[in-house]
């Protein structure tokens, strides 16, 4: 059986194997997220399709409701503007070993992978240039983060008041989703984030203020492991 949890299918693994990258372009995978064995793979965040390929079972025991999830991302995101302004300004600019993103880039970050579950709604699909959005230079300082995140939420919580907000289905860069997977896959995405940020701020030495803690993340298929 292949649960949930513990799989992970963030694209920094390229970071720290360059010939990754070698095996996407053998294959013709366009980017990652990606699982290559020999010459089958599954792109994209498909669990099912995960665990056909490594010939597993894959069973989801419960799903967490549309409204719990909007509930989740929405303390996710809390969560994230409370850590980011315990960071120094130098700080901002730290990067763990092997990662190519900074602290700065993975607060904004956040924000803006949850976006997308907003805007993949109104456009009718997740593009394959989602995730890489660069952060603006407007970005500057935590402050700007928050202000960004504080636009994020409002823009968020009135999409999720919306009547059906997450009803049918999502056409993304790896496939078809129902609008209820994606919305788990944003708010796990932006969970799994947070826990960087904490990485960070306690290997400078800081508490994070009110961080979250198991019981906020129980029931989402987040990896096991911080950075993976």
């Amino acid at each position: 059986m292949l649960s949930s949890w513990g799989v992970t299918f963030e694209g920094v693994d390229i970071e720290a194997r360059p010939e990754g990258k070698r095996d996407l372009e053998r294959l013709k995978i366009p980017r990652v997220p990606a699982t290559i064995t020999g010459d089958r793979f599954v792109h994209g965040w498909n669990p099912e399709a995960l665990a056909e390929l490594v010939g597993v079972k894959y069973e989801v025991a419960s799903r967490l409701t549309p409204d719990e999830l909007a509930r989740r991302l929405d303390r996710v995101l809390a969560g994230a503007q409370r850590a980011i302004v315990q960071f120094p300004a130098a700080g901002l600019d730290t990067k763990a070993p092997d990662r190519n993103r900074s602290v700065r880039q993975i607060g904004w970050h956040i924000f803006r992978l949850s976006l997308w579950f907003r805007e993949a709604r109104e456009q009718g699909m997740l593009p394959d240039t989602a995730y890489n959005d660069a952060d603006p230079p407007a970005i500057g300082d935590a402050d700007a983060i928050v202000r960004y995140g504080d636009d994020a939420r409002a823009r968020l919580g009135e999409w999720f008041r919306r009547p059906g907000w997450c009803d049918g289905t999502v056409e993304t860069y790896y496939g078809r989703q129902t609008a209820h997977e994606f919305m788990e896959r944003t708010t796990w995405h932006a969970a799994q984030h947070l826990r960087q940020l904490y990485w960070f701020l306690e290997r400078q030495g800081v508490t994070p203020e009110a961080p979250l803690t198991d019981a906020d993340f129980a029931g989402l298929p987040i990896p096991r492991e911080v950075w993976s």
